[in-house]
């Protein structure tokens, strides 16, 4: 259990409270095929498995970040003062609560990734939520933020509707006196063969007031049991979260990994991947959309798509009993049980599972 609970939070609209702390890996188990997590499978390429392997030899000395702050910094053209590499981007959420504790109106924009809201539950805030409306597919409309919000949190591209929102939309969030933390960790998902950057990232702006841009390793990369992050925003507030930070909270390994994903080969790889990516969402939103009363959520951007079917908990337990693992959407602030999150998988994986599902929904 997270701490103590505060009082609950506005704006549900069903009488009950999501579970915040209910992820992914909770509804995957031997046997199943794995669409419940947004973490790609696939073999650590020699330039990442390198490094990581040779920083073993290493272990018995405390981890030194410098380097793999320069790298990252490097990447995004920011000095290395601005960022502050975390033991997965879930640790950076934690790290704002505690450290940001006298903010008087933190707002978290949903749905969307759960910790940043459970941590802030944790260390004691009261949090007010602000929920895109699915008629409107998600999209972030600014003027519905609280003017006098202190800390707003929100996600591009959002988990797990798979929104990405316009980039100038969140810009005009940001404002002297106020936190605007996004949440990129599935930015890299979005990027494109020959295209520079991603789209709609705010990793370069540093003329925001306030900005801190959340970034994980962890997904493209398949990096989750390594656990590495980063923040990167203005040199005084991070300087607020390291004082919180546990001393070496980011191993030798991740170290390791955080330096070889900020070099130009994994910068290429990305791009390629996300085409990859991208052809194998759009396979997977068009067979989903052949099906009866399947409806795919606005225009997805990401590693996963955003359903909604009427009976999907049943559904669920169904495509369970068939081998199939997929995500439960009522534990998402301004979701319900009629809503279902799947990982973008090859077009095999999703020629099968829509075959199942299918079949299931026929029946």
């Amino acid at each position: 259990m997270r701490g103590q609970p505060v009082a609950p939070s506005p704006d549900l609209g069903n009488g009950a409270e999501p579970d915040l702390t209910h992820h992914g890996d909770a509804e995957v188990a031997d046997g199943l095929v794995d669409l419940a997590v947004n973490v790609r499978r696939a073999p650590m390429p020699d330039w990442l498995a390198d490094p990581v392997t040779a920083s073993l030899a290493d272990l018995a000395a405390y981890p030194d970040p410098g380097p793999a702050r320069a790298a990252v910094a490097a990447r995004h053209g920011r000095p290395p003062a601005e960022v502050l590499l975390t033991a997965g981007a879930a640790e950076g959420f934690v790290l704002l609560a505690q450290a940001l504790r006298g903010v008087r109106r933190p707002v978290v924009v949903h749905p969307q990734f759960t910790e940043p809201e459970a941590a802030l539950r944790a260390a004691g805030h009261r949090v007010e939520r602000v929920l895109l409306d699915p008629a409107d597919d998600f999209r972030l409309d600014p003027t519905r933020v609280p003017a006098d919000a202190d800390l707003v949190m929100i996600g591009n591209p959002t988990n797990p509707t798979s929104v990405l929102h316009a980039a100038a939309d969140l810009a005009v969030l940001a404002r002297p006196g106020r936190v605007l933390v996004v949440d990129e960790a599935f930015a890299d998902t979005t990027a494109a063969v020959g295209v520079a950057g991603e789209p709609e990232s705010l990793t370069t702006r540093r003329d925001l007031p306030g900005l801190l841009v959340v970034r994980s390793l962890t997904k493209t990369w398949g990096l989750a049991g390594l656990r590495i992050g980063y923040l990167l925003g203005e040199a005084a507030l991070l300087e607020r979260l390291a004082a919180v930070q546990p001393l070496w909270a980011v191993s030798t390994p991740a170290l390791a990994a955080a330096t070889a994903c900020a070099a130009p080969v994994a910068v290429a790889a990305e791009r390629m991947i996300a085409a990859r990516l991208a052809a194998d969402r759009a396979h997977l939103v068009n067979r989903l959309a052949a099906l009866p009363g399947v409806r795919v959520a606005g225009r997805p951007a990401s590693a996963f798509v955003l359903i909604h079917l009427p009976g999907a908990a049943r559904v669920r337990d169904l495509l369970r009993e068939r081998g199939w693992a997929v995500r439960r959407g009522d534990t998402f602030p301004g979701l319900g049980p009629d809503w279902l999150r799947l990982a973008v998988r090859d077009p095999a994986t999703t020629d099968a599972f829509t075959e199942v599902l299918a079949e299931i929904l026929e029946a």
